[in-house]
């Protein structure tokens, strides 16, 4: 009865797992979608013609601003989609990709503030240490990583 549980709990499991990445996956097309649309509306903006120097600036500061920022948030949303994928494939979070996911979305952080200019030395120095911690965490998991440990065992076929 405790096996057909687990197994019943699993599949459920499994299959809000595949409703999340499917709207992972709408939401990723979404982004690109909205970012491509940003892009041809800065080509537009920049075309119809600015009269003056200063405002040309102005304006295509601004716009490169909204494109990496969105460009950025796309790479957090792949990293974020590729977390789920992952969970389906070996039904479990990897601290591997887990850092990963992490690393993008500070980095989207640090890289957002300093484009802005709004960013504060403490609030730098403490995403670089968070930073600093996610990438030790990477590489000792990539240290750790026994070969054939993929599926959840260890190379002699007994749980780690």
């Amino acid at each position: 009865m405790k096996i057909k549980t687990l197994e019943v709990y699993r599949r459920i499991l499994d299959s809000i797992v595949a409703i999340l990445v499917f709207i992972m996956l709408v939401t990723l097309v979404g982004a690109v979608v909205g970012l491509i649309f940003d892009i041809m509306g800065g080509i537009r903006m920049v075309r119809d013609g600015i009269p003056s120097h200063t405002l040309s600036h102005g304006l295509i500061d601004s716009v490169a601003r909204d494109l990496v920022i969105d460009v950025l948030s796309v790479f957090v949303l792949i990293e974020l989609f590729r977390t789920f994928t992952d969970y389906l494939e070996f039904h479990r979070i990897r601290l591997r990709v887990l850092a990963e996911v992490g690393i993008a979305f500070v980095l989207r952080e640090i890289f957002i503030g300093l484009y802005n200019h709004n960013m504060e030395w403490s609030e730098l120095l403490a995403l670089t240490a968070l930073l600093a911690v996610l990438f030790a965490g990477r590489i000792t998991s990539a240290m750790f990583n026994v070969s054939g440990a993929e599926d959840g065992y260890s190379e002699g076929g007994t749980p780690p």
